[in-house]
């Protein structure tokens, strides 16, 4: 939004000491919200009631306009009808409120009017120097500055803590801050975005990254209209160490112009998504329930150096579900050392096996309780000092629902609390205290929990995934890559009319990147592919060249292996005839070239995405794309680095490495062509529409494009940001 909206203001915005709601009344629903949620937080400043008909509302004197503040509010939450929202805007800056949430809808979300309703609100309220929130917008929540304009409910108790949220779904806050409750996740700012029109998600995700309060961040997001804006924030959240947590929900249909090639399919929206949100370094969830447990994890707990984890369970059964929730995340549970094996055998009973993962049974649980600690809090003073691990999984945390009658026992369980919370943050390597379910924490154990600055993991699914998740985001946190389109000059000759090139002009093109192809002749005439074929030798390949028919092999346009005069005469005629069949096409020949036999076919293709622009998908390629699906993505410009990062993420990746008696590629001439073409993508600049080689022929240290497909359109701006 410009100047308006930084960092500095929104911590401003953000931690309001005064708050006027204007159009409150006794009636209505949204003002008791903000009433109650203001209570929920502990604000403890002036709450004004702004109604031009009634004197007084919940028991508080109302003044009759902003303009008859007594002092200016830090902050005003305005619910008036969508008509007299200007007007409100006009008087706050005439009493020198410089903040505002707007709660009124019929703004962007409803039509051309409402865009245009929506422009004169920002202007106006730029105009005065006044930040808006919304419109459409639901209001916010800051712990730590104890602020709650907020027009939902808040489930009690709200509970302070470490997880900023911004949500792109507003009346989605309430069900996010239930599930922070009951898992006893606590919560320092949370923003419902509403329309974005001068606040927007880049800019709260600028804010949480400076917040101190905040170590994780949670995105629910519908849109990324930002992108250049989103990837700089994230890039700035990694170097903060505050990982970010995205839901993400929606996918639109693929573009026209994206199916006339393999990589606009491949590359559709939501795969889009997905990865540009893995390049900027975004831990992408499918359910609110991850969302939190993963952030969860990441706020509280110290994160594992490694790979190599300790389980400590009760259960075989538990053992069993971790192990293979484990191996789906390619966490490793080594054998105990030695050392660590001796140490447990001490406490367990004989027929129990000291190993890793570590079940310590139930039998203690049919003794009655002598002391504080149980065999398996032995067993994790052993663990933790083991040098085989990286970090321990400990499932061994049991607190009842309520407080036990018996003294004793109470006594015991909150000692225990005591003494694993000391020993959690005094270990030499990081413990994680894990539920086996992902219930409810009862108002007891959230106490003695948070009193002794323990987090509980909700269960072994989400648990395990969220460890996943956070080794994932540690271990590629160095090596991210946070991409911003340059201005690049489109070439000035494109040739022909908006659409498909023909092949011969698409070779010419890849050619003078630097993208080396398979020699090729265009002949038009049985004889000159006769005299062709033999200049090029047996066996040749031939395809109808026409920029209207983008799948020749769809329409039996391509010969494939073709040996001898009388085999490319009777080719010639076959594949033009194919051509020459379809509607509207414009044959321009045929090309010859040899036939390339062995080594690995792949697809390297650049499509252009709605929201992030110019797209590189690379995966195995021929008549593999569709049938496996089995490709990378990366927004553009990419290094040969990111290139063999893409390779390597490939199922088909063995074959370029070896397997099954293939001929290793050379990866770095590989990795250098398939970067070249994504520069001559990149050279089209808002031109481009799709370009592809499918096949790329690999054999070894030859690579060679073996079919081209360019697809051009009148110019567009370059870059997505909105």
């Amino acid at each position: 939004m410009g100047p308006l909206v930084t960092p500095e203001r929104l911590r401003e915005f953000f931690a309001p000491r005064s708050l006027a709601v204007v159009g409150a009344s006794d009636t209505s629903g949204w003002a008791q919200f903000i009433a109650a949620s203001s209570a929920a937080t502990g604000f403890t400043g002036p709450l004004i009631p702004v109604h031009p008909r009634h004197a007084t509302v919940f028991g508080r004197p109302a003044v009759r306009s902003l303009r008859d503040l007594a002092e200016p509010a830090e902050l005003a939450f305005v619910m008036v009808p969508t008509q007299a929202v200007e007007d409100v805007i006009d008087d706050a800056a005439a009493a020198g409120v410089r903040n505002a949430v707007v709660l009124a809808s019929g703004y962007r979300e409803a039509g051309p009017e409402g865009y245009a309703r929506q422009d004169r609100l920002v202007a106006r309220a730029a105009a005065h120097g006044i930040v808006l929130l919304g419109p459409n917008c639901l209001g916010f929540i800051n712990t730590h500055a104890a602020a709650g304009p907020f027009a939902l409910s808040v489930p009690l108790p709200l509970l302070s803590g470490p997880v900023g949220i911004a949500l792109q779904s507003g009346a989605l806050a309430t069900a996010v801050l239930a599930f922070a409750r009951s898992r006893a996740i606590g919560v320092s700012t949370l923003v419902t975005m509403g329309n974005e029109s001068m606040i927007t998600t880049a800019d709260v995700l600028d804010y949480l990254v400076e917040d101190e309060q905040t170590r994780v961040i949670c995105l629910f997001l519908e849109e990324i209209s930002q992108p250049d804006r989103f990837a700089r924030a994230a890039g700035e959240a990694a170097r903060a160490g505050k990982p970010i947590v995205a839901l993400k929900t929606g996918s639109s249909p693929a573009g026209q112009v994206a199916a006339l090639a393999h990589t606009g399919s491949v590359a559709g929206d939501d795969a889009m998504v997905d990865a540009a949100l893995r390049q900027f370094g975004v831990i992408r969830v499918t359910s609110i329930e991850e969302l939190l447990c993963t952030a969860g994890l990441l706020g509280y707990d110290r994160l594992p150096a490694g790979r190599r984890m300790g389980v400590l369970t009760a259960s075989g059964g538990a053992c069993g579900i971790i192990a293979d929730r484990a191996s789906a995340q390619d966490i490793v549970i080594p054998p105990f050392a030695a050392g660590t094996v001796a140490a447990i055998e001490r406490h367990l009973p004989l027929f129990a096996a000291a190993r890793n993962p570590l079940d310590v049974t139930g039998y203690v649980l049919a003794n009655p309780r002598v002391s504080a600690l149980t065999a398996i809090d032995h067993a994790l003073d052993a663990a933790m000092d083991d040098p085989g691990l990286d970090f321990v999984l400990f499932c061994g945390v049991t607190i009842p629902d309520a407080r036990p009658q018996d003294e004793r026992l109470a006594g015991m369980i909150e000692e225990r609390v005591r003494w694993l919370g000391e020993r959690i943050a005094s270990a030499p390597i990081p413990v994680i205290p894990m539920g086996s379910t992902c219930v409810d924490v009862s108002g007891y154990a959230r106490d003695l929990l948070t009193t002794h600055h323990i987090y509980l993991l909700g269960g072994f699914e989400l648990g395990v995934r969220a460890l996943g998740h956070a080794l994932r985001w540690l271990e590629n946190r160095g090596t991210l890559t946070y991409p911003a389109p340059p201005r690049i000059s489109r070439q000035a000759a494109v040739p022909g009319a908006a659409g498909s090139w023909p092949e011969a002009a698409a070779r010419d093109l890849l050619a003078a990147g630097q993208v080396p192809l398979v020699p090729a002749e265009l002949v038009n005439s049985a004889g000159e592919a006769v005299r062709a074929a033999r200049r090029i030798g047996a066996p040749v390949v031939l395809k109808v060249c026409s920029a209207q028919i983008t799948h020749k092999s769809d329409i039996g346009g391509v010969a494939l292996g073709v040996h001898g005069d009388a085999q490319v005469e009777e080719a010639y005629q076959r594949v033009r005839a194919a051509g020459e069949s379809v509607p509207g096409a414009i044959i321009d020949g045929v090309l010859l070239s040899p036939m390339r036999a062995g080594g690995v076919e792949l697809l390297a293709g650049v499509t252009v995405d709605r929201t992030f622009g110019p797209v590189l998908a690379v995966g195995l390629g021929g008549v593999w794309v569709d049938l496996l699906g089995d490709t990378s993505l990366r927004l553009l410009p990419v290094t040969t680095d990111d290139v063999k990062a893409m390779l390597g993420e490939l199922r088909g990746g063995p074959l370029l490495r070896g397997a099954r008696g293939t001929r290793p590629a050379d990866l770095d001439v590989l990795a250098q062509v398939i970067k070249n073409v994504a520069d001559v993508a990149m050279s089209l600049d808002g031109s481009l529409r799709a370009l592809e080689v499918n096949p790329l022929w690999v054999n070894g240290d030859r690579v060679e494009g073996l079919d081209v497909l360019v697809v051009t359109g009148p110019p567009v701006p370059n870059g997505a940001e909105a």
